[in-house]
């Protein structure tokens, strides 16, 4: 769609005067490939993706890492994945960086990523009727979406805001739970919650990001989380408001007042009356790499699956699925829908500890083919050091994007 539009914008231009778009993005995983296999060897695009080292799994970086098209250009961060959205949130905020360059976004904090997720819980929806088990007059479903920078999450949230008859939509983390603690207890704060043997600290201590089973949840400031307190703000505080623009207004006041807090205090806390609006429409459930590993065991014992063999899912998407069996338990009498989120074979570390004693389980069964031997692949990407900050990312970008260019227009 990019090098669709800035094909008709650079319609009878030369050289110099054509548009270039520079597209930035952070990634804790599956963002990062599907943005740089869309937009390789496109014309007058650069795409720059930040990851953070070391925590991503070794698949997820070779999908990246081995595109070596001239206009792709992967950088390899010193930290975790909050620090590449800062990095990204900082290069929007930055005038000089804004006048020299015309900036996208790819990952969730682009509201084109929202609307497309939308589509995820109308098409469930209406697959359902289908299936003829559901009657819509009556029944009720309940969709569970394990997140991390909350985008598919604010999706579903839309979609019931759009006419979709959805009760509750559920929260489902991993050990990173501040999204949890803050439906438990209206506190949004920056320390992580109970640690796994299974989970190593970064080194940001105590309030840093805890390494997973399911690293693309590795996450604790979630960039769309702050759009629904803007909605909920909006909702709570505009009741007293004189117009629309007024509404609009405190709301993000509001909101501006969270995040100062949270970025000077490493908190925020909400009013009852904000949490109630919250938990009128979310739930949330916290689930541990222990529950994770035990439900990939479990959802492979089961004989309703497709395939001839046992149906293996990845860590991800096996958070919603242990949230799903606690709805089951509980016998709500909703339909539940449990969103998937990742193919398994990009998380080998989970699986083989799930399923690696299974007699029937060999790993590079469901290796496709496209990715077999792809970690042995030249690579190309820059390394990041944390401690050079921003001027270090707005080098290279503005290094790279005029050697593209001068590629390009000579």
């Amino acid at each position: 769609m990019f090098e669709f539009f800035l094909d008709r914008r650079n319609v009878g231009k030369t050289r110099r005067d054509r548009e270039h778009l520079t597209v930035i993005g952070a990634t804790s995983g599956d963002t990062g490939s599907a943005a740089i296999y869309g937009l390789r060897s496109k014309k007058d695009v650069s795409v720059f993706i930040m990851y953070p080292t070391g925590k991503v799994s070794t698949l997820q970086e070779a999908q990246m890492t081995t595109v070596t098209d001239e206009n792709v250009h992967c950088l390899s961060v010193d930290g975790s994945f909050d620090d590449c959205q800062d990095l990204v949130k900082a290069l929007f905020a930055d005038p000089l960086v804004n006048e020299t360059q015309r900036l996208a976004a790819v990952n969730s904090i682009n509201w084109a990523r929202i609307l497309a997720q939308i589509t995820y819980y109308f098409a469930s929806y209406f697959s359902l009727i289908r299936s003829a088990t559901f009657d819509p007059s009556t029944d009720h479903i309940r969709f569970i979406t394990p997140t991390g920078n909350f985008g598919n999450v604010l999706a579903g949230f839309f979609a019931k805001r759009m006419g979709l008859p959805m009760s509750k939509s559920v929260i489902a983390t991993n050990e990173n739970d501040i999204l949890h603690r803050f439906w438990q207890t209206g506190v949004y704060k920056k320390h992580c919650g109970r640690a796994s043997p299974s989970m190593k600290e970064d080194e940001n201590g105590a309030g840093g990001v805890k390494e997973t089973l399911s690293p693309a949840m590795d996450i604790l400031v979630s960039s769309n989380f702050e759009r629904l307190l803007w909605f909920i703000a909006y909702d709570v505080y505009g009741s007293d408001r004189g117009g629309v623009r007024e509404t609009r207004q405190a709301a993000g006041m509001k909101v501006q007042e969270w995040q100062t807090e949270l970025k000077t205090k490493g908190e925020f806390s909400v009013e009852k009356k904000v949490l109630n609006v919250a938990n009128a429409n979310f739930t949330s459930e916290r689930v541990s790499d222990a529950e994770t590993v035990a439900t990939i065991q479990d959802v492979y014992g089961w004989s309703n699956t497709p395939g001839t063999k046992g149906y293996i899912l990845d860590p991800h998407s096996a958070i919603g699925m242990t949230a799903a069996s606690r709805l089951a338990e509980a016998a709500t009498g909703e339909h539940i829908v449990a969103l998937s989120t990742a193919h398994p074979a990009k998380f080998s570390y989970a699986v083989e500890l799930a399923l690696g004693t299974e007699k029937d389980f060999h790993f590079n069964d469901i290796l496709p083919a496209e990715l077999v031997g792809m970690e042995d692949f030249p690579r190309r990407l820059r390394y990041i050091q944390k401690k050079d900050g921003l001027g270090s990312v707005k080098a290279i970008i503005v290094e790279e994007v005029e050697k593209e260019k001068n590629r390009t227009y000579v």
